[in-house]
């Protein structure tokens, strides 16, 4: 009888026991499903993303014009509007460079074929004097104008990257300096007086940089013991747009070229070793379409070399004059007429500038020209 009991109690315990793991089951399935924890469903179903298109336009900026004031010379210019002082000088040969006068309008080279390399990191175009930072593949590339290493000093091409970023780097001058100049001291700290400037980019070749400058009229010249210098301005954008381990790639490609549409376009700058007479004169007394330029225009060419038009080749490239101009055509795009009246893409036809010009930083990180 007392077995029959227990037997009957334990039954009974088993059976509340599981009624009660199958209340508590429901009861936690009910707080799992409780409309504030549903996902709300919306009536229609969101769009996919849509995919990333990287930058693939073969020209960046468009060409523009200024009237100047009597107080302008080119050198004030080229750097309100972001440009080398050899670039501006060779568009505009027949400018007095230091005395323009009022009313003389300005050509400003402010379109630019971007040159034949990767589109990432940094890309440095040494004849034409102009750095490409690419930031994001899907958009255009950050462009400045540079100085590069003078005669006997040359900036080196190649593939490097940046190894250190200093924000008031200090300026230890080499050995070859101080035997040319033994007044020379050590080390000059941060200041006014430091040729690096406010920031400088550390790059994977011993003793070169691309830094500032406390000597910003240097920029767009052969100025430099071969390290690459930008506006105060420029360095302080570059400096937070590029990253440690970026890639730069150095290249020396005097001419460039691209198909835009149906039209051709040839951009062709100084080579190094021409660079300065263009600074001392606004012109050229040698004249060479090297087997690379040749090669370069055809393998950009392609398929479509029947419509280049070889004088207008030769004259741009003997002239040099550091712009993209129209040397053909495709697709029975020529025009009947030459001339100034020549269609051209929007971004060629030269646009008065309006606004304000970009702002100056001096050496001691104060804002606005001296």
């Amino acid at each position: 009888m007392t077995m029959k009991i227990r037997r009957t109690s334990f039954f009974c315990f088993m059976v509340i026991f599981a009624a009660m793991g199958l209340i508590a089951s429901v009861g936690s399935a009910h707080a799992l499903t409780t409309p504030e924890a549903k996902p709300v469903k919306s009536a229609t179903a969101p769009a996919s993303p849509a995919p990333r298109a990287d930058f693939s336009a073969p020209y960046i900026g468009k060409m523009q014009f200024h009237t100047a004031t009597q107080k302008d010379s080119l050198v004030y210019l080229a750097r309100d509007f972001n440009l080398g002082f050899v670039e501006l000088r060779a568009a505009n040969p027949e400018v007095d460079p230091w005395l323009p006068g009022a009313g003389t309008r300005v050509l400003l080279p402010t379109m630019h074929l971007l040159p034949r390399g990767p589109r990432e990191g940094i890309v440095i175009n040494l004849p034409e004097m102009r750095l490409y930072a690419w930031t994001k593949p899907d958009r255009a590339p950050l462009s400045f104008p540079i100085g590069i290493g003078r005669e006997g000093l040359n900036t080196p091409t190649g593939t490097t990257q940046v190894m250190q970023k200093i924000d008031g780097p200090i300026w230890r001058p080499t050995k070859r300096m101080r035997e040319e100049d033994p007044e020379l001291p050590e080390a000059v700290p941060q200041g006014p007086e430091n040729p690096l400037g406010t920031h400088a980019l550390y790059l994977g070749w011993n003793e070169y940089r691309i830094h500032g400058t406390n000597k910003p009229f240097g920029i767009g010249r052969r100025s430099s013991s071969g390290c690459i210098r930008m506006y105060p301005e420029g360095i302080v954008d570059l400096y937070h747009a590029a990253s440690v381990g970026e890639s730069v790639t150095v290249l020396n490609q005097p001419v460039k070229a691209a198909w835009v549409g149906k039209e051709f376009y040839l951009e062709a700058h100084p080579t190094i070793e021409q660079a300065d007479e263009m600074e001392q004169t606004g012109t050229l007394t040698s004249y060479r379409l090297s087997e690379d330029d040749m090669r370069l225009i055809l393998a950009v060419a392609g398929d479509d070399s029947n419509g280049l038009d070889w004088d207008l080749i030769r004259g741009a490239v003997q002239d040099r004059r550091g712009y993209p101009v129209v040397v053909g055509w495709r697709d029975g795009a020529r025009p009947k007429t030459n001339g100034p009246s020549l269609p051209m893409l929007d971004a060629a036809r030269p646009r008065e500038v309006t606004g304000q010009k970009s702002a100056w930083i001096q050496p001691d990180g104060k804002i606005g020209q001296p």
